[in-house]
């Protein structure tokens, strides 16, 4: 499914032939963006998906850990008017999550919703880690498909959190995640129920990159796959995204640069982000930052901008803003 931009630079013949009423309509319709933050309240850690008609948003609920136990979504048909979906996944279903339910990852397979999240903010021996849900419909409400963690062992150094899930082209799902400067990626099964040997036999590759500290994400343009992680303290001004570009879903992932990162104009801590694609080759980010005003770490809101890349591949440094994206329509 893919966006279609809506085409502003046209006078609409509702508009008259009067040159200078089009051109004032058109500066009007120009400056109607989404404006940043998308939603009102504390949001953090941005999953972006399309499903059918629609742009869906996955945050994390962004409170004291022992608050954290319930999803929130929000939807667009345009990018600019955001409806929220409350509660569409909270501990009551998910008997074995108490605390810290973070970073959802959203997949849609032949008709059903697969909905990761991570519970607990998991130690060795402790209950917790990286669960899955189910729903009929990206709303949900969501079943916890497994009635426990997916993963919940602390595998090469990695808290298994901030999770991402990957299709890749053969149709193969593999699964990024990890926290405490660690990233593992495992092969799923075609269920999600769960994990399977890669060719060399083993379950767990560690593929962590340079600076890496958590937040994985994996996209993939013109073949090039594209593996993203933020850096820095997450309750911190210097939090950020970087980027690597592989032959490979496994790397090798070598550090290029920051591809998004506070403004001293906007807002700061600016990380922990999801990439979508509006068709023709247009990018959009979703993420979360602090605004000025804030000091409590879990202050964060989500946000949405613009993602580019230049003519030799590269992504361009994101310029973060107060007003975010122009309005899209999806075909």
């Amino acid at each position: 499914m893919h966006f279609g931009k809506v085409d502003y630079s046209r006078p609409s013949s509702a508009f008259g032939a009067s040159t200078a009423l089009s051109a004032a309509c058109a500066v009007k319709l120009e400056a109607k963006k989404s404006g940043n933050p998308i939603a009102e309240g504390w949001y953090a850690d941005p999953e972006a998906a399309v499903f059918g008609d629609k742009c869906w948003v996955f945050p994390t609920y962004s409170a004291p850990y022992d608050e954290q136990l319930h999803f929130d979504a929000f939807s667009s048909s345009d990018l600019v008017n955001w409806q929220k979906h409350e509660n569409i996944l909270t501990n009551k279903e998910v008997k074995w999550a108490r605390r810290a339910m973070w970073a959802p990852a959203i997949i849609e397979k032949d008709g059903r919703y697969y909905f990761f999240f991570a519970a607990n903010d998991v130690h060795e021996g402790e209950v917790g880690g990286i669960g899955v849900a189910v729903s009929d419909r990206p709303e949900g409400p969501y079943k916890d498909l497994l009635g426990k963690p997916l993963i919940q062992k602390i595998v090469n150094g990695a808290q298994p959190i901030d999770q991402f899930v990957f299709r890749d082209d053969d149709g193969q799902y593999y699964m990024y995640y990890g926290g405490w400067g660690h990233c593992n990626m495992v092969k799923l099964n075609n269920d999600f129920t769960a994990l399977v040997p890669f060719e060399d036999g083993t379950i767990y590759k560690e593929v962590t990159p340079e600076r890496y500290v958590e937040g994985p994400f994996m996209l993939k343009r013109q073949g090039k796959y594209y593996f993203m992680w933020s850096e820095g303290g997450w309750g911190g001004p210097d939090y950020s995204v970087s980027y690597a570009i592989s032959d490979s879903p496994f790397g090798p992932f070598k550090r290029i640069g920051k591809i998004l990162q506070q403004d001293a104009s906007v807002a700061t801590g600016a990380g922990h982000h999801s990439v979508m694609c509006a068709g023709n080759d247009e990018w959009y980010i979703v993420y979360h930052r602090r605004p000025l005003t804030e000091t409590d770490a879990n202050h964060r809101v989500t946000c949405i901008d613009r993602l580019q890349f230049d003519k030799n591949g590269f992504i361009r440094p994101v310029r973060i803003t107060k007003e975010g994206v122009l309005p899209t329509s999806f075909k």
